[in-house]
C-alpha cells in the first residue's frame, strides 16, 4: 500500500496517510507526532485541529437558521444535563481543595444550577443576535465595470487557551459557531472534568443539528506541551486567543507563530474625585471590588482625591474592612485605617483576583492619570465625579479598552454589553478591543464580479 499507516492519539482507529502527504506531515514539530519505524502517530492537538479544520469548511455551508437552532439545542441540553455537569464540576472542586487552590479561584471554577442556567441563557442570547457573517460592508463600482463587494466572513479555526472558568467553554463554543467558525478549546487542568462533560453535552446537541459536532474540539491533554503545540499550529489554526492570568497571556503572545488576539490581565482602577457624590462613590467602589473579586474587571486599586470628603472616606474604608477586604495603602491610608498594610510598588502592579485592595490618595487628576498610566493594563478604568470637566478629561486621556464615568468597572463584560457572551476582553488595539462578541470573530473578503475585464 502506497503511504504510511497513521494512528490517532487514542489508538482507536488507523488511517493511511497518502505518500503525497508524508513529507508535509513529517515536517511538523516533534510535539505534533510520535514517529516510530512502523507508523506516524498524530498528537491529540494535531488530530483535533485537523477535525476542526474540516468542520470549518462545512460551517461555510450552514445557514443562520441552522446555527441558531443548534445554539438553542445546546442551551436546552445544558439544562437537562446540569446534574451531571455539576457532579463533574464537584470532582474539579475537590481536587482544587486538595491542591490548596485559593477560595477566589475555586469561586471562578464552581458551577451550580444558577450558573449553569446563566451559561445556557448566554447561548440563547447569542442565537437572538444578528449574524454578522455575509454582511455587505461596502460596494465599489469601478469605471471599468468591475463590481467589488466587501463581506464579513468567518475567521476559520479559532484556538482558545484559557484557565479555570468553565463558562468560557460554552461562551467560546457558542460565539464561534454563530460566526461560522470551528474552535479548538484548551482549558486549564483545574476544570478538566467539567470541561469534558460540558463538551460531551454540546456534542450531543450538535449531533441532532445541521452543524458538524467536530466544529467544537476539546484538548484533554493537561501537559503544557499541548499549549506550546497549539501556538505553532500554523495552517490548522487561524488565530489563537488566550484568556487567563498574565503569565498565560505573555507565554502565548511571546511564543506563538499563529496570529494572536491578546486579552489582558485586569489591573483596574476607580478614581474618586473631589467632586464625587459620597453615596454613589461608596456604592461603585464596593461593587467594583466586592461583588466578585475573582474576575478581570474587578477593581484592584482605589485612587482617592486628597480633598474628598473625609467622613465619607472613613465610612468607605470601614465598609471594605467589614467586607473582609484586606487593605494595602499609602501613608494617609494607614493613618485612617490602622488595620491596613503598607502598599508596595509590587502591590500596585498586581492583579489580585481576591479580597485585597490597594488604596492611594492623590493630589489631583493628573496624579491619578499618571498612576493609571504606569500600573494599568488598559482594561477598565473608572472616575466617580460630578465635575464634567474632570470626567471628560478622564474619558479622553485614559488609554483603556473601557472607560467609565459614574459606573462600576464590573460592567466590562460581553453579557452586560448586550453581546450574549464574550470570548475574551481584548486590551490590544488591532482588529478588536474590549469585550469580544460576534463581529471580532469575523474577517472580511472582497467578492469581485466582472464581465471579462483584463488588466492592461
Amino acid at each position: 500500500m502506497n503511504g504510511l499507516r497513521c494512528a490517532p492519539y487514542n489508538g482507536n482507529k488507523t488511517h493511511v496517510l497518502p505518500q503525497s502527504e508524508v513529507a508535509a506531515v513529517a515536517s511538523k514539530s516533534p510535539h505534533q507526532m510520535i514517529v516510530t519505524r512502523r507508523h506516524i502517530k498524530m498528537s491529540e492537538v494535531l488530530q483535533k485541529a485537523k477535525l476542526a479544520k474540516a468542520a470549518s469548511i462545512q460551517m461555510n455551508r450552514v445557514s443562520t437558521a441552522d446555527k441558531n437552532e443548534a445554539l438553542l439545542r445546546m442551551a436546552d441540553h445544558l439544562i437537562t444535563s446540569q446534574l451531571s455537569i455539576i457532579q463533574a464540576n464537584q470532582l474539579d472542586l475537590d481536587n482544587g481543595r486538595k491542591n490548596g487552590t485559593s477560595s477566589s479561584l475555586l469561586d471562578r471554577l464552581a458551577l451550580n444550577e444558577k450558573r449553569v442556567a446563566e451559561i445556557a441563557e448566554g447561548l440563547r442570547q447569542i442565537a437572538q443576535l444578528t449574524d454578522p457573517v455575509g454582511t455587505l460592508l461596502q460596494t465599489i463600482d469601478r469605471p471599468n465595470g468591475i463590481r467589488i463587494e466587501q463581506l464579513r466572513v468567518p475567521l476559520g479555526v479559532i484556538g482558545m487557551i484559557y484557565e479555570a472558568r468553565p463558562n468560557v467553554t460554552v461562551d467560546a463554543a457558542g460565539l464561534c459557531l454563530k460566526t461560522g467558525n470551528a474552535v479548538v478549546l484548551r482549558g486549564g487542568s483545574a476544570a478538566l472534568h467539567t470541561n469534558k462533560r460540558i463538551v460531551e453535552v454540546l456534542h450531543e446537541a450538535l449531533e441532532s443539528s445541521a452543524l458538524p459536532k467536530d466544529a467544537v474540539q476539546l484538548i484533554e491533554d493537561a501537559d503544557r506541551k499541548s499549549v506550546d503545540e497549539m501556538l505553532k499550529l500554523n495552517g490548522w489554526l487561524d488565530v489563537v486567543i488566550p484568556r487567563g492570568g498574565a503569565s498565560l497571556i505573555q507565554n502565548v503572545v511571546q511564543n506563538a507563530t499563529v496570529p494572536v488576539i491578546e486579552t489582558g490581565a485586569g489591573i483596574c482602577h476607580t478614581y474618586i474625585d473631589q467632586g464625587a457624590n459620597p453615596e454613589m462613590a461608596t456604592a461603585i467602589a464596593l461593587n467594583a471590588k466586592v461583588q466578585r473579586p475573582s474576575v478581570c474587571n474587578a477593581m484592584e486599586t482605589l485612587l482617592i482625591h486628597q480633598d474628598y470628603d473625609q467622613a465619607a472616606v472613613t465610612e468607605l474604608l470601614k465598609a471594605f474592612h467589614d467586607a473582609q477586604v484586606e487593605l494595602r495603602g499609602c501613608e494617609r491610608t494607614l493613618q485612617l485605617a490602622p488595620y491596613a498594610k503598607q502598599a508596595t510598588e509590587q502591590d500596585y502592579a498586581t492583579e489580585y483576583n481576591d479580597y485585597i485592595l490597594n488604596i492611594r490618595f492623590v493630589s489631583n487628576l493628573d496624579e491619578a492619570l499618571a498612576h493609571i498610566s504606569r500600573y494599568g493594563t488598559k482594561h477598565s478604568e473608572c472616575i466617580v465625579t460630578e465635575r464634567s470637566s474632570e470626567a471628560e478629561r478622564f474619558l479622553q486621556e485614559v488609554d483603556a479598552a473601557a472607560v467609565y464615568h459614574n459606573a462600576s468597572t464590573r460592567f466590562t463584560d460581553g453579557f452586560e454589553f448586550g453581546f450574549g457572551a464574550e470570548i475574551g476582553i481584548s486590551t490590544q488595539k488591532l482588529h478588536a478591543r474590549g469585550p469580544m462578541g460576534l463581529v471580532p470573530l469575523t474577517s472580511t473578503k472582497y467578492r469581485v464580479t466582472g464581465q471579462g475585464q483584463i488588466r492592461s
